[in-house]
C-alpha cells in the first residue's frame, strides 16, 4: 500500500508523537510505502525515509506557540491537501491526526481516496464532559491550555473532522463506545489497537522478592484519577506491608486534593522519571484508576514489563479481568481497595495474573497494532468513494 501519513507535530516526540512513529516504523517493516509529512522530527528519529516537514523553515524548527497550536495545525493540513491534490496519484490511503484533517480529507475525497482519522482519545465532547464535572467536583481548575480544559472551537472543529474522515480509527472499545453513544453508526468505526517497544519494555526479575510493590505512572491530573488510587489504597491497608510509588509530574490546583495522603506510609511522590521501563521492571502492578483515556500506552507497557494491570474500565487497556489484569469500574475506590488486598495478600493469583500477561504480551507489541492497521486501512479502501 501507498499511504500519505500527516502528523502535525514533532514525529518521535514523547507522548502521540511515539504513537505516530511507532505506527509508521509498523508499516515500513510490513512492506507498505509510507510517505511522512510531520511538523518536525524529533532528534530521536533516525534514518526514517520520505518526510516532509511543515514547520521547518531555513533548517529552523518553528515551535508550535509562535503561531499558536490551532494555527500550526491549520496550516499543516493545507500544506497536507495542496501536496495531496499534487500528488494524487500517489497515494492509496491517507492517515490524518487531529487538528489537520478537513482540507486533506477533502481532497482525499475529491480524488476518492479513502482518508482515515486517529482518534486517540474518546470522541471530545466526552473527555470534556467527564474531565469539567470530575474537576467542579474535586474543586480543581485545569490551567490555559490543558488538552481537557473545554474549548468550544476546538470540540466544532474535531466534530468537523470526525464528519470529514471517510472512517475513525479507534483504539479501544471504550473509545468507540462514546461514539457509538452519539450517534455514530459502527461502520464509521475501524478499530484498532496501540502497543509497545519489546526491545526496550521488557520482563522483570519473576517472581519478585520483597514487598507488594505498586507503580502510578502518568500525568497526575484529575482524570488520571490519581486521588481513586490513594484513597483506595488506605482502605485496603496496604500501606502497612507494601509500597505505592507515584511518578509524574502534578498540576498545580490538583495537589490540594492529593494533600491528605502525601504523609500515608509507604506511598512515594517521584516526579517525574525518563525511565519508564526500570520503573515498571520493578511493579507488581501498575495502577492507573482513569476517568476516561484512549487507550493509555503505559497499559502496554507495563504488561511487556510482566506488570500486572489494575486499572478502570475508561483506560482502554487490552487485558482481561482476573485473567491478565483487574478492571474497576471508573471512579470507584471501594472495588479497587479490594482488587489490591486481593493481590496483596495472595502472592499466587499474582502469579496467576502475571503468567495470563506473558502469554498475550506479543499481541500488544507496535508489530501486533501494524498488523491491525494494515487491516484497517484494507477496509477503508474497500468501502472507499466509487
Amino acid at each position: 500500500m501507498r499511504i500519505l501519513y500527516s502528523f502535525p507535530h514533532s514525529i518521535g516526540a514523547p507522548g502521540i508523537g511515539t504513537t505516530a512513529i511507532q505506527q509508521v516504523l509498523g508499516l515500513l517493516d510490513r512492506g507498505h510505502q509510507v510517505t511522512v509529512i510531520a511538523a518536525s522530527i524529533h532528534s530521536s528519529v533516525e534514518n526514517l525515509p520520505s518526510v516532509f516537514r511543515t514547520m521547518v523553515f531555513g533548517g529552523m524548527r518553528i515551535p508550535h506557540r509562535i503561531f499558536g497550536m490551532d494555527r500550526t495545525m491549520a496550516y499543516h493540513d493545507m500544506r497536507v491537501a495542496t501536496h495531496l491534490r499534487r500528488k494524487s496519484t500517489a497515494y492509496d490511503v491517507v492517515h490524518c491526526w487531529p487538528g489537520a484533517t478537513i482540507h486533506t480529507s477533502r481532497v482525499a475525497l475529491e480524488f476518492k481516496i479513502p482518508a482515515v482519522r486517529e482518534i486517540p482519545n474518546t470522541h471530545t465532547a466526552n473527555a470534556y464532559d467527564v474531565v469539567g464535572a470530575l474537576c467542579a467536583e474535586l474543586g480543581v481548575e485545569l490551567p490555559r491550555g490543558h488538552s481537557h480544559k473545554l474549548n468550544v472551537g476546538r470540540l466544532r472543529r474535531e466534530e468537523t473532522e470526525y464528519r470529514e474522515a471517510l472512517r475513525l480509527l479507534v483504539p479501544s472499545d471504550y473509545v468507540r463506545s462514546t461514539f457509538i453513544s452519539r450517534g455514530f453508526a459502527p461502520e464509521k468505526l475501524l478499530r484498532h489497537q496501540y502497543g509497545f517497544d519489546p526491545a526496550t519494555f521488557t520482563p522483570g526479575p519473576a517472581p519478585r522478592s520483597g514487598p507488594f510493590h505498586a507503580v502510578f505512572l502518568g500525568a497526575v491530573e484529575p482524570r488520571k484519577g490519581l486521588h481513586i488510587a490513594l484513597e483506595a489504597w488506605r482502605l485496603s491497608e496496604a500501606f502497612k506491608d507494601a509500597r505505592l510509588s507515584v511518578y509524574g509530574r502534578i498540576v498545580d490546583d490538583y495537589a490540594k486534593v492529593l494533600e491528605p495522603y502525601r504523609s500515608m506510609p509507604g506511598v512515594t511522590f517521584h516526579g517525574f522519571t525518563d525511565s519508564a521501563a526500570g520503573v515498571l521492571q520493578s511493579a507488581d502492578v501498575l495502577v492507573l484508576p482513569s476517568f476516561e483515556e484512549g487507550s493509555a500506552l503505559v497499559t502496554y507497557e507495563a504488561q511487556g514489563c510482566g506488570a500486572v494491570p489494575l486499572v478502570s474500565d475508561a483506560t482502554g487497556a487490552l487485558c482481561v479481568h482476573e485473567a491478565s489484569g483487574m478492571i474497576h469500574p471508573a471512579g470507584d475506590s471501594g472495588i479497587l481497595a479490594g482488587h489490591i488486598q486481593r493481590l496483596n495478600s495472595d502472592r499466587a493469583f499474582l502469579e496467576t495474573l502475571r503468567e495470563g500477561v506473558s502469554k498475550q504480551r506479543d499481541k500488544l507489541t507496535w508489530a501486533a497494532a501494524a498488523q491491525q492497521l494494515e487491516r484497517c486501512y484494507e477496509m477503508a479502501l474497500a468501502e472507499r468513494p466509487r
